[in-house]
């Protein structure tokens, strides 16, 4: 059975940070692209973070582009993908969910289409 686990959501003060990790279970994370989206109330879930099953490219919607970096562990002995959160605003306030990729080896995708798995979801509160 394939689990996604989120944590490090919390409630921070505009301007701070938050680091959220994501471990996948009973999943071939190695070869996989991996993804974090959000939801806000009464909001369609976005995609904001992406990153490819090298590692090697990522990609951000433009609400967080140069304040939020996805990062996965580099020999994926840990099957965890990271979302290092800066700069937090209001807005940002969401439910925070890891998305892994609908099969192995193929381009990131920055359609939530694209993915197959979802975790739970960890909650992100960010105060003015």
């Amino acid at each position: 059975q394939v689990q996604l686990v989120e944590s490090g959501g919390g409630l921070v003060q505009a301007g701070g940070s938050l680091r959220l990790s994501c471990a996948a279970f009973g999943l071939t994370f190695s070869g996989r692209a991996m993804g974090w989206s959000r939801q806000a109330p009464g909001k369609e879930r976005e995609l904001v973070a992406r990153i490819s099953w090298s590692g090697d490219s990522s990609g951000y919607a433009d609400s967080v582009k140069g304040r939020f970096t996805i990062s996965r562990d580099r020999d994926n002995a840990k099957n965890t993908v990271f979302l290092q959160m800066n700069s937090l605003k209001p807005e940002d306030t969401a439910v925070y969910y890891c998305a892994a990729a609908r099969g192995r080896f193929v381009p990131v995708s920055e359609r939530t289409d694209d993915y197959e798995y979802w975790g739970q979801g960890t909650q992100v509160a960010v105060s003015s």
